[in-house]
């Protein structure tokens, strides 16, 4: 969605209006649509006011009814991947969900993070700083045996 038209033009738009002018007139006068001139002012009617409505979902959706589920499960088991989450989701509560969905309640709540890889967890070797010296000795060894077939790197 676009950005609403500032505060400012939607007064003087109105008070365009107010003036005794016409809609179109107003909206040919403000280089604006003649609904756009209709809508500030059943909007200045219905509210009192001309600040622009919330853009974007306010919050309400499927998920949000199960966020404290989400959380507490999540504090129980921190290690759940999307699709282990998705499926409890459908199991416990009912609630068929995509896991881009369910990734996006997460980052919603604070909760979403990029794990490292399973081995990297433990400390096990082959991980951090080592993984790097093998990364660096591969593309060296990799490097010689395209040497020595006459490859181009």
């Amino acid at each position: 969605m676009g950005k609403p038209h500032p505060v400012e033009l939607r007064e003087r738009v109105v008070s365009f209006v107010d003036e005794g002018h016409g809609h179109r007139e107003a909206a040919r006068h403000f280089r604006v649509s003649p609904r756009f001139v209709n809508d500030m002012i059943k909007l200045r009617r219905e509210t009192g006011g001309l600040l622009p409505k919330r853009q974007g979902n306010p919050g309400r959706g499927k998920l949000t009814a199960v966020a404290d589920w989400v959380r507490a499960r999540l504090a129980k088991k921190g290690d759940l991947t999307l699709d282990a989450l998705v499926a409890e989701l459908k199991a416990t509560q009912g609630i068929a969900a995509h896991r881009s969905s369910v990734g996006r309640l997460l980052h919603r709540l604070g909760l979403s993070h990029k794990k490292r890889p399973a081995g990297c967890r433990t400390g096990a070797p082959g991980c951090g700083a080592e993984a790097a010296g093998l990364a660096a000795s591969a593309s060296a060894l990799h490097g010689q045996a395209s040497g020595a077939l006459g490859l181009s790197g």
